[in-house]
């Protein structure tokens, strides 16, 4: 009797035939980085290899004008189109998305390559090229066995992580229904973890968080006349003491926030009292109680301390939330994870120090957000101009991507 039975695929295997195409594609988009939401030239590229193997694509996300003027204002440029990309593998239910970042970095690249950037300013220095390029290589290995997918594969594509929102804009643009999203998976890669390694965690993983611009409108004048002023620099500087201070008050010490002040302007000489001044402050938080209790309390410092000084002020903010690994999930891709790289290769080595624009997917659904070595310790970190990877680690994540999806779904049918 011939078994119905879905055969299993070995990705990792699968995956060397196409190591050259993944190099090849990393590569490419390492020399073409792009900033943002709006990365026209890598969607281009992304939405053609999807086309050469097949795949079904369109274009997803929507800026708002209200986001594209509060980025804009912040500092970021004015960028009015989102060019998000999923694509869909296979058919019915369930649905597993996987997901891959695709901005880069305003860094001037310091490392010496054959595809060392082609852009000045810009750096692919978080990896999101090879992010792209292993889920391109999981794609190709995905519709290769699309007759034994048992479910549908949504592949994403997102701009903006860096910038903490564009998930979210993809989100707002119908990217987890149709088919509707039942799970979802990422990998992140990490040069200065050792190559091949997987770092898995349950519960939180990377921190939320919760930017504000304070805009401060004062009243100028001589600098031997301040009655006849609102001084926006002595206003400025009573918001960074006490927003320094606000956490250390009103959170518990036992719960992990912190509050830094990174940019502060105002001012051009010694003898004139500052019309406007300018503060930039960051919060990370993990515990959603405390963060909830200091996103009400931090606009209502500003508020009170601005207005007891006569001054008028606006804020632009941001927010991005925690990424939440759910146990249950994880648990159940653990094996198709240990099936590519080992077991002993998977640990946990806990909560990330920075966000991750996951966050927004991974409140939605039940996720996985995983972190791939592909370099040693001491190497140049993430975000740094001199980072490198060791391009031999990147079929691993394209088998991770491929078999989690492939075996979830299988899974969800038994």
């Amino acid at each position: 009797m011939t078994s119905t039975l879905p055969i299993k695929v070995n990705f990792f295997e699968e995956s060397q035939k196409y190591e050259e195409q993944i190099i090849k594609d990393r590569r490419y988009l390492h020399q073409h980085p792009e900033l943002g939401f709006d990365l026209p030239n890598t969607q281009k590229y992304i939405r053609q290899r999807l086309d050469e193997m097949g795949i079904e694509n369109k274009p997803c996300g929507v800026v708002p004008e209200e986001i594209a003027k509060k980025y804009a204002r912040a500092g970021f440029g004015l960028q009015e189109n989102c060019t998000g990309v999923v694509a869909t593998i296979g058919k019915g239910e369930p649905c597993i998305l996987l997901r891959a970042d695709m901005d880069a970095l305003p860094l001037e690249e310091e490392y010496e390559s054959e595809y060392k950037s082609k852009v000045p300013g810009k750096m692919h220095a978080c990896g999101h090229d090879s992010h792209v390029a292993m889920l391109l290589g999981a794609a190709q290995m995905l519709k290769d066995h699309e007759d034994k997918l048992q479910g549908t594969v949504k592949l994403m594509f997102q701009p903006g992580e860096e910038w903490g929102y564009g998930s979210k804009l993809m989100i707002d643009d119908g990217l987890l229904e149709n088919p509707k999203v039942n799970a979802a998976f990422a990998i992140h890669i990490m040069p200065d973890q050792e190559a091949g390694s997987l770092s898995v965690t349950k519960g939180t993983v990377s921190q939320a968080m919760d930017t504000y611009i304070v805009e401060i409108q004062g009243n100028g004048g001589h600098s031997s006349q301040p009655h006849k002023t609102i001084d926006a620099n002595m206003i400025m500087n009573q918001l960074y003491t006490s927003l320094n201070l606000l956490y250390t008050r009103e959170v518990d010490p036992k719960a992990s926030v912190t509050f830094s002040i990174g940019a502060m302007s105002g001012g051009t000489v010694t003898n004139i009292i500052p019309d406007k001044a300018v503060l930039q402050g960051n919060m990370r938080s993990f515990d959603q109680q405390s963060r909830d209790h200091m996103c009400k309390r931090i606009p209502e410092m500003i508020d009170h301390i601005v207005k007891a000084w006569r001054g008028e002020y606006n804020i632009v903010d941001f927010h991005t939330p925690t990424t939440h690994n759910n146990p249950e999930f994880i648990d159940e891709v653990m094996p198709a994870l240990e099936a590519v790289v080992g077991k002993e290769n998977v640990m946990d080595h806990g909560c990330l120090g920075g966000s991750e624009d996951f966050s927004h997917i991974s409140q939605a659904v039940p996720s996985a957000f995983v972190v791939l070595g592909t370099g040693k310790e001491g190497q140049p970190p993430v975000h740094n101009p001199r980072m490198h990877q060791n391009e031999d680690t990147f079929k691993y994540g394209a088998a991770l991507h491929a078999n989690v999806a492939m075996e979830w779904l299988k899974a969800q049918h038994k």
